[in-house]
């Protein structure tokens, strides 16, 4: 079984699933907008600074962030046929409560 690992100061996203219109329409993935909410999956160790020492990042597993709909880079992890997105943690727009 595969699974990814971010390294540095990134961290996988899944991207929330897009919903149906206010009128009930399914629209095709590709006259859909992607969703701006996620969930954090996995986050690196952090980033090294200048005095060679790991800065911890601020996200964390589980967290509910809003990313930018087209930020990141696409990944599907092969154990599970999902797609995920892998993004610096500073290109995440917010943590959502």
């Amino acid at each position: 079984m595969t699974h990814i690992k971010p390294l540095g100061d990134r961290v996988l996203i899944k991207r929330s699933k897009a919903k149906q219109t206010k009128g009930g329409i399914f629209l095709p993935d590709s006259a859909q907008e992607k969703p701006k909410e996620g969930v954090v999956v996995e986050v690196g160790p952090g980033k090294m600074n200048e005095d060679g020492k790991r800065e911890p990042l601020v996200l964390k597993k589980g967290d509910r962030v809003l990313i930018s709909p087209y930020g990141g880079t696409e990944v599907k992890q092969p154990s599970d046929d999902e797609e995920y997105l892998i993004m610096r943690e500073e290109d995440v727009l917010g943590i959502l409560s």
